[in-house]
């Protein structure tokens, strides 16, 4: 059906143990320092941004000062090759970060090892914008050209955001996290990432609002709000709206008093998850005295890797 033979999966990467590699003469030694340099990495080294930076590298350092991102992104990929196979579609899928190793040099090397020609690739963000989709494509596009041999890189697998399994991997999470819950009047609130409000003209906002209205849908007897997570403290410029902690409040203001809380924007908990969601948030939601419960995100759920299979397929038949 295809010349397709491999998919590299495009992530955003997260800190694990040791020097990253990305500078020749580092000038972060010392025990902890991957936080830091991870969050300076994303930052671009800006010195105009150091509050922003020690704000950020104190939320992985709740967490010890490493990221699980990277390791639940295996697990997409290894649940993600082994559903392709059994669709009779063998292929190989490598990692690459735009972060943190694996680099997408790495991933394409690891392609190449294994004899790869033809590589489409896979974001994992389920909607498109510039920093959650271009930029990882572009990115990809200039490691490829930055190497001396390679696979060539196919296509694009089309996003998650309106997916059938998508949205059933959301809306059984969610089940399983109102399981816990002390009663059955809960509300959905959902979130995904903010974003600054000039860049909300393009497809992002468009596509979580097209997200939430289907997972909503699954629920049909349930209130639900829509806000935004982990926009920067201070900022010239305005981000999305509503933020999610007002989301809360509004429901305490609307007699609610339980909420099952799901990031329909994020594949895999990660840090900006974890702490956003379940420290920070959750504190807001006691303060306000309701009881709450966060929905995991959808990692390598079953039907969320189904979807990201059906995804791959339908662009290598674009790539014949």
């Amino acid at each position: 059906m295809s010349r397709v033979d491999s998919v590299l999966l495009c992530g955003f990467g997260g800190p694990t143990p040791g020097c990253c590699g990305r500078r020749i003469d580092c000038p972060q030694q010392g025990d902890g320092f991957e936080a830091d340099c991870f969050v300076r990495k994303i930052l671009g080294d800006d010195p105009n941004q150091e509050s922003r930076v020690l704000e950020v590298v104190e939320h992985y350092r709740h967490f010890g000062g490493y990221s699980p991102y990277n390791d639940r992104s295996e697990a997409q990929r290894s649940a993600l090759e082994s559903t392709l196979a059994q669709r009779g579609m063998p292929l190989r899928v490598a990692l690459g970060f735009r972060n943190w190793p694996p680099w997408y040099s790495h991933g394409l090397e690891q392609l190449h090892q294994a004899g790869c020609r033809n590589t489409i690739l896979s974001i994992l963000a389920p909607h498109q914008g510039k920093r959650s989709w271009d930029d990882y494509i572009d990115e990809a596009h200039a490691a490829r050209a930055a190497m001396p041999h390679g696979p060539t890189l196919t296509g694009v697998a089309a996003p998650l955001y309106d997916h059938s399994d998508f949205i059933g991997a959301l809306a059984e999470r969610v089940n399983a996290a109102a399981q816990q819950l002390s009663g059955d009047d809960w509300a959905l609130v959902m979130t995904a990432h903010a974003i600054p409000q000039p860049a909300e003209r393009g497809q992002y906002r468009p596509q979580v609002e097209h997200t939430a209205d289907l997972l909503r849908r699954q629920f049909p007897h349930r209130p639900w709000y829509l806000g935004f997570q982990s926009a920067p403290s201070s900022s010239r410029i305005p981000w999305s709206q509503p933020v999610v902690e007002d989301c809360l409040s509004d429901c305490a203001r609307d007699g609610i008093r339980r909420v099952v809380v799901i990031a329909i924007g994020f594949l895999v908990d990660h840090i900006e998850v974890r702490f956003d969601l379940d420290v920070e948030l959750a504190e807001h939601a006691q303060h306000l005295g309701l009881e709450y419960q966060r929905a995991r995100c959808v990692e390598d759920h079953p039907r969320c890797i189904s979807a990201m299979a059906d995804q791959i397929i339908a662009a290598m038949q674009d790539h014949p």
